[in-house]
């Protein structure tokens, strides 16, 4: 096997690690956010709250800076999760 290939073969499974922790993140982030959809619920509340939104994208968007990552996509991922957020509070809502 080449240099290069050993070490995209490294890189590779680097990612892979990357790849299963962002998977498990993802998960715990689902299961607090059930658990807030399911409080909302039961006192009535809406399922979104725009001004959370905006404070956690201002805040995503400079910890993007700091990390060397784009705020333009950190802001898109965000948005992304918190639709899917929003359906399950929206279910749970619906459930109660």
């Amino acid at each position: 096997m080449t240099d290069a290939a050993v070490h995209l073969q490294r890189l590779r499974a680097s990612i892979d690690n990357i790849d299963a922790a962002l998977i498990f993140m993802l998960a715990e982030r689902f299961r607090c956010t059930q658990q807030v959809g399911v409080l909302k619920a039961e006192h009535r509340m809406p399922a979104s709250d725009p001004a959370r939104e905006e404070q956690q994208i201002a805040r995503l968007r400079r910890l993007a800076l700091e990390a060397d990552l784009d705020p333009e996509f950190a802001e898109k991922w965000f948005n992304f999760v918190v639709a899917e957020v929003i359906r399950h509070h929206t279910a749970a809502a619906a459930a109660d």
